[in-house]
């Protein structure tokens, strides 16, 4: 499935709800559905710098294909990391390079973060676009 498929799916799940606590619980679930990233790389290096809360994120090459595991330490990161993850886990770099994340302002999220978790969403995103850009130099 594309990125923009998933993202759609990600937009309409979140519109099913009707208002953001019922958001909020729906971020927490899918949370608990992260693939984990293993205990040897929550590690200082695969750290995102500039989230509030610790978030560790891990990629790794399988047929082309760039694959993200990841965790937090706090319940709604971890939601925010897994939707990210569900977007662009399982691409091809150069897609997720490429990729729009106008799905992020479809669902309201940034607008219902606060300041500091706002930043951390940016920064994660930044985040597995740099570890794309890296395979995708690897692959050249």
């Amino acid at each position: 499935m594309e990125i923009k498929e998933i993202q759609q799916q990600i937009v309409d799940e979140f519109s099913m709800f009707d208002d953001w606590m019922q958001r909020y619980e729906y971020m927490i679930d899918l949370g608990k559905s992260l693939p984990l990233i293993e205990e040897k790389y929550k590690t200082e290096d695969n750290i995102i710098k500039g989230c509030q809360s610790k978030v560790w994120v891990h990629a790794e090459l399988e047929d082309d294909k760039l694959v993200f595991t990841a965790d937090s330490d706090a319940i709604i990161t971890k939601g925010i990391i897994a939707i990210l993850v569900r977007a662009f886990s399982d691409q091809k770099p150069q897609d997720i390079i490429e990729a729009d994340t106008q799905f992020i302002d479809d669902i309201g999220l940034k607008e219902h973060l606060s300041p500091n978790r706002a930043n951390g969403l940016v920064s994660m995103i930044k985040q597995l676009k740099l570890y794309a850009v890296a395979y995708q130099t690897q692959l050249n």
